[in-house]
C-alpha cells in the first residue's frame, strides 16, 4: 500500500524503486477513474489495430496498459513500452510473464530513445512530466513515429483556465483523495513533492499542441474534472 508521503520526503518526486513497489495502489488510488481509462484507451487503441500492428505505451511503468491492450486483444501485437525507470519494468517483465504475455520493453528516455514505426501510441499520464520546452518536440516525434492513419492517445492531469473554478476542481479532487485514505499530510506533502514535476496543461493547450504537430482530428475521449484523455488522429 502507498504509504510514500506518511514520512516527510527531503526531494522531489521521482519514480525509484520505492515509488515502483507502490505505484500500482498510488495511481488506482491517485487518478480517478484510472482503471476505467486503461479500458477505454484499450478498447479504442483495438478499434486502429490489425493482426501483427504496432502499439507504443510511453511512459508503460508496472505495464498495466501493455497487460489491458494484450488481454483484450484477439490477435497478435507487436508490444513496445518505454520507460525511464529500470525498476518499473522489472515489475513489468514480472506481470507480463505472470500472464505469459510478451512485450519489447525498453529503458531509456523518451526524449532520447528511437520510436518504432507504430499504428498506435498511447501516453497515460506521461507528458504531463515532460519539460514544457521539451514536450511539443515529444508529440512531432510521436507524429513522425505514427503510420498514416495512426492514432495518439493521451491521458493528463489539466488545468482550467478559469482561477476560480480551477481551485474549486483542485480542492474537490483533493477530497476525493481522502476518500481513498490519504491523509492531510500525505496529500500536502506530495503536493509538495510533484511542484515544477508534474506541468499540467489545460485541455485546450494540449489540443492545441496536438494540432500543431500536424494531427489532423482531435477529441476528448473522457473528462473527470480536472483530468482528461484526449484521441489525435493522423491523416
Amino acid at each position: 500500500m502507498d504509504k510514500i508521503f506518511a514520512e516527510n520526503p527531503q526531494k522531489q518526486f521521482e519514480f525509484d524503486a520505492k515509488v515502483a513497489g507502490v505505484f500500482d495502489d498510488m495511481v488506482s488510488r491517485s487518478i480517478p477513474y484510472y482503471k476505467e481509462v486503461l479500458g477505454l484507451c484499450a478498447d479504442f487503441a483495438l478499434m486502429y489495430l490489425k493482426p501483427d500492428s504496432t502499439l507504443l505505451d510511453l511512459g508503460t511503468s508496472t505495464g498495466a496498459m501493455l497487460i489491458e491492450i494484450a488481454s483484450k486483444s484477439e490477435f497478435p501485437l507487436n508490444l513496445y513500452g518505454i520507460d525511464n525507470a529500470e525498476s518499473m519494468l522489472e515489475i513489468a517483465r514480472n506481470k507480463l510473464n505472470a500472464y505469459e504475455m510478451r512485450a519489447n520493453l525498453i529503458c531509456g528516455n523518451i526524449l532520447e530513445v528511437d520510436f518504432p514505426k507504430s499504428d498506435v501510441v498511447i501516453a497515460n499520464y506521461t507528458l504531463q512530466f515532460i519539460r514544457p520546452l521539451q514536450r511539443e518536440k515529444l508529440v512531432q516525434k510521436i507524429y513522425d513515429c505514427l503510420n498514416p492513419k495512426g492514432i495518439f492517445i493521451a491521458s493528463e492531469k489539466v488545468i482550467v483556465e478559469h482561477k476560480e473554478l480551477d481551485f474549486k476542481m483542485i480542492a474537490y479532487y483533493l477530497a476525493n483523495k481522502k476518500k481513498q485514505g490519504y491523509s492531510d499530510f500525505e496529500i500536502a506533502k506530495k503536493r509538495e513533492a510533484l511542484e515544477n514535476v508534474l506541468v499540467p496543461y489545460s485541455e485546450a493547450e494540449n489540443r492545441e499542441m496536438f494540432l500543431k504537430a500536424g494531427f489532423e482530428c482531435v477529441e476528448t475521449l473522457f473528462r473527470w474534472v480536472n483530468f482528461a484523455s484526449f484521441i489525435a488522429m493522423k491523416e
